[in-house]
């Protein structure tokens, strides 16, 4: 039905209702058991033991629990429990993050009021809002939270802010009379009242014309309950790591088993080299390690005043292609502010940001402001004829009242003037309020010689339109065509800048009764000047635009605001280009998805959009192969920020269904914590592919070591005990430290990877296969030749093998660190790496001299002279590629 369309009868009608003595009781029940209670349902909740068994199904997950069996079998039970542990530890936090994602439609569910006022039966009744049905008839005042969608059928200087469903700054100003148009946005709809919204001014009488999730908030909770969370680009890779580890395992252990029984080996000794091999295989500490890797971003990020709901969105926002953002309270202020004074030909700009009274007038042609009579009559009278107030807490101000005066408060405040020190000289006699026909408000004042004046304040066509006189150059002059013109051009100069003008007017009164009507005072008026406000941008957003660009990042703005405001801020902070498209909501409507796919690349600003536009614009950018960041801070922008790549809600002014439908969070609702989060998000990946190529090269090395050693019919040059020591712990605790390696200089000046690339692309298979051959075969090396030397003492030449094979990994893992090589970077930049890596090395001299620990790891103690063919061999796999790298690099700049 479209409501908005339709006269109050025939609303009356069409819904059955009576709006002089409203429904009866029995005909609210008869309703309310047919259409069901006034409330938002939620989808049936999955049971809690089947959401605790899908924290399972993960691949890396059933790669540790073959690991744990592994482990088992070779009776390490202590390795065992403690993998055990890490499994049911990730199982649960898993599960908690998701049970607490169903939150937001709890928090959607506490917008509704608690209580409403209806007419029953020629009574006013406050009832539940569970309760009110369709064809009921609600009153509504100043500060009611509205129960339920409704037609105004009365409206006495009404007005509603809906910031949370349209993304407008400023309350919408409502009437009664009927809207044309079908396609209008909510936003446009000047005669309805949507659940959720919060009356700011006046009162007013709707007949309910839609309940529970028939309501414009149902259709957002529906949204919600349907859109579906995206597996993130880590998980992917994750789980096809997990799936050629599993391969992989399975294979060696077939393949050595088999080599080994075509030897003549004895079948239960092949069966345990291919188990030591599946150990040396599976990196057994990867899925922890990651876990720490992006706790440990956590931590940091929330030092940048950002907080992380799931874990796996830090790494997410890495390759994050495009940024969605919500304008009102994201890119701008959220504080209407008054940027240009206008007052007897002359201009002044406002410097000074939100509702802070510190700035100073610039005059354009270098006029005094504080010697301009006619200017400071237009701030003390914007300032009298006016509600609002401005409240210092915690060294900050904050405003009371409606945002448009607050901006005329904080002006007048910038030259000096104080709402308690004007209020001493005038008293206010009479108001006559602001309401949507006038599209003006009065207030009639007394001075301290007991002269009466009416001030008058609104639209400049409307103060221009009932004005006789204009104050030009501190003069009254009749408001002839002239002046009128020029008016509408500075409205018209002022206007293509976005701003939202307002009109001061006054005149002196030789006699007044309080019977005097609007009509009878608001005539004749003297127009003395308009001052433009706008909700301004945020002061770092521009620089933080401008270096995600240079990051390869996109910025859209999303918003609901009208397509000159949306327009002007994009130019302004960079976001749209020259030639760059623009796209309101009715364009939208008219478009299908697939039309939409077509150009939604082209487009940089979208206008008046509503929830579902927002939704389906995310959809579209995913279809093409992004990764979509949605920030946002109201309730419309939750279904869009739950369907996302990375949902990020504004933590000051986020409504609780934003937050609780997000990844991230921003403590600061600071557009710039972004760009610092994708750079935090950026170096994790970074790191994570730096440690995965450390433990697969080292790994690949364990295993080539006893695949090599078994084809030339060698001896084990490790036993299955001490690769599972290896995994652990020299594998362990450096890879941890590479998870903490700070971002290289260039990290947000490369362009976003692919979502599809694998995290083996960019040449890391190849790092990792050759390093890990050369550390295998150094590791053979020692082994083969302490092995000739000692033929009678096999465990010393596995414990040479063994500590070749620490010490090669160890000093590899300083080349992790960068793409290039080793010498790119200072090691004693990571200390937390350097202090591992010594950890490391204390731990394997412990196996290796310290007599209980020998019998365990079968080790024997090493002659000194053994450490430099050891520590000659271990540096190889490292220089030798080093040298290779500097060749390759030589020969290409000479090409």
């Amino acid at each position: 039905m479209k409501w908005h369309e339709m006269r109050t009868e025939e609303v009356v009608e069409k819904i059955n209702s009576n709006v002089k003595n409203g429904l009866s009781e029995s005909e609210a029940k008869n309703r309310l058991l047919q259409f069901g209670a006034n409330e938002l349902q939620e989808a049936e909740r999955p049971n809690a033991f089947l959401v605790f068994l899908e924290q399972f199904k993960d691949f890396m997950v059933v790669v540790l629990l073959a690991a744990t069996l592994i482990s088992g079998l070779l009776g390490e039970y202590i390795d065992a429990v403690a993998i055990i542990a890490i499994v049911i530890i990730n199982g649960v936090l898993g599960f908690f993050q998701e049970r607490k994602a169903e939150r937001s439609l709890q928090a959607l569910k506490e917008l509704s009021a608690p209580q409403v006022t209806v007419l029953r039966e020629r009574e006013w009744r406050k009832v539940a809002s569970r309760e009110i049905v369709a064809g009921d008839v609600v009153k509504f005042s100043s500060g009611d939270r509205i129960g339920a969608d409704m037609r105004i059928v009365q409206a006495s200087s009404l007005e509603i802010e809906e910031s949370a469903l349209t993304g407008e700054s400023v309350p919408a100003v409502k009437r009664d009379t009927p809207v044309q148009g079908s396609d209008i946005s909510i936003g446009d709809q000047e005669n309805m009242a949507f659940m959720g919204t919060l009356v700011t001014r006046g009162s007013g009488v709707g007949i309910v014309v839609a309940t529970g999730m028939n309501t414009a908030m149902g259709q957002i909770a529906d949204l919600l309950q349907s859109a579906e969370t995206t597996i993130t680009p880590l998980q992917r890779k994750l789980e096809q790591l997990g799936k050629i580890l599993i391969f992989v395992a399975l294979f060696l252990t077939m393949l050595v088993v088999i080599l080994g029984v075509i030897q003549g080996h004895n079948m239960y000794d092949m069966f345990l080299a291919g188990v030591s091999l599946a150990v040396a295989a599976i990196p057994e500490g990867l899925p922890a390690i990651v876990t720490v890797a992006l706790s440990l971003g956590v931590q940091r990020m929330i030092k940048q005043k950002s907080i992380v709901r799931k874990l796996p969105a830090v790494e997410t926002l890495g390759c994050a292609s495009v940024i969605c953002s919500d304008k009102t309270g994201t890119l701008t202020q959220n504080k209407m502010t008054v940027t240009h004074a206008w007052s007897g030909g002359h201009t002044w700009t406002v410097t000074g940001n939100g509702y802070d009274p510190a700035g100073e007038f610039i005059a354009n042609d270098a006029k005094d402001p504080a010697q301009n009579k006619s200017l400071q009559q237009l701030l003390t009278f914007g300032l009298i004829c006016n509600h609002a107030n401005i409240i210092k807490k915690n060294n900050q101000f904050v405003l009371d009242g409606d945002p448009t005066e607050g901006a005329l408060l904080v002006a007048a405040m910038k030259a000096g003037y104080t709402k308690e020190g004007l209020l001493q000289e005038f008293a206010i006699v009479k108001e006559y309020p602001f309401d949507s026909e006038r599209k003006m408000m009065s207030m009639v004042v007394e001075d301290k010689q007991g002269k009466l004046f009416l001030i008058t304040k609104g639209a400049p066509d409307v103060i221009s339109g009932v004005s006789e006189f204009i104050l030009w150059e501190g003069k009254k002059q009749l408001y002839t065509t002239k002046y009128e013109s020029i008016v509408k051009d500075t409205v018209h100069v002022l206007a293509s800048q976005a701003l939202r003008n307002i009109a001061v007017a006054f005149k002196p009164l030789n006699h007044f009764h309080h019977t005097m009507t609007e009509k009878d005072v608001e005539k004749e008026l003297i127009l003395i000047g308009i001052q433009g406000m706008i909700d301004p941008p945020r002061p770092e957003v521009k620089q933080a635009v401008k270096e995600c660009k240079e990051a390869g990042i996109k910025t859209v703005m999303i918003t609901g605001d009208h397509i000159v405001t949306a327009k002007a801020i994009a130019t302004d902070i960079g976001i749209l280009p020259m030639g760059g498209k623009v796209l309101e909501g009715k364009e939208l409507q008219k478009m299908s998805q697939e039309e939409l796919e077509e150009m939604v690349d082209d487009v940089y600003v979208f206008a008046r959009v509503s929830p579902q536009h927002k939704l389906s614009i995310v959809k579209a950018l995913q279809k093409k192969g992004h990764i979509v960041a949605m920030t946002g801070d109201g309730v419309n922008d939750a279904p869009a920020i739950k369907a996302s790549d990375i949902g990020i809600a504004m933590g000051i002014t986020g409504t609780d269904v934003a937050k609780e439908a997000s990844s991230l969070v921003l403590l600061d609702d600071n557009f710039a914590t972004i760009k610092s989060a994708i750079k935090e998000g950026r170096n994790i990946y970074e790191n994570i592919r730096k440690f995965i190529r450390y433990l697969l090269a080292s790994n690949v090395g364990e295993i080539l070591v006893m695949l090599f050693a078994m084809l030339l019919a060698l001896p084990l040059p490790l036993v299955p005990i001490q690769i599972l020591w290896v995994n652990l712990v020299t594998d362990g605790l450096p890879a941890m430290a590479l998870g903490l390696d700070q971002a290289e200089s260039n990290v947000m000046k490369r362009q976003p990877r692919h979502p599809k690339e694998g995290v083996f692309a960019r040449g890391l298979w190849w790092k990792i296969i050759s390093r890990g051959f050369l550390i295998g075969l150094v590791t053979l090396i020692a082994f083969i030749i302490v092995y000739r030397q000692h033929p009678d003492e096999l465990i010393y030449a596995q414990t040479v093998a063994f500590a070749t094979l620490v010490m090669a990994q160890l000093i590899h893992v300083f080349d992790c660190r960068s793409e290039r090589s080793i010498f790119h970077r200072n090691p004693f930049q990571n200390l937390y790496l350097v202090g591992a890596v010594i950890s490391s090395i204390i731990l394997m001299l412990i196996v290796i001299y310290y007599p209980p620990l020998q019998a365990i790891f079968h080790t024997v103690s090493l002659a000194p002279e053994e450490w430099l063919l050891i520590m000659g061999l271990a540096s190889l796999p490292t220089f030798l590629l080093v040298g290779t790298l500097f060749t390759g690099k030589k020969k290409k700049n000479m090409v």
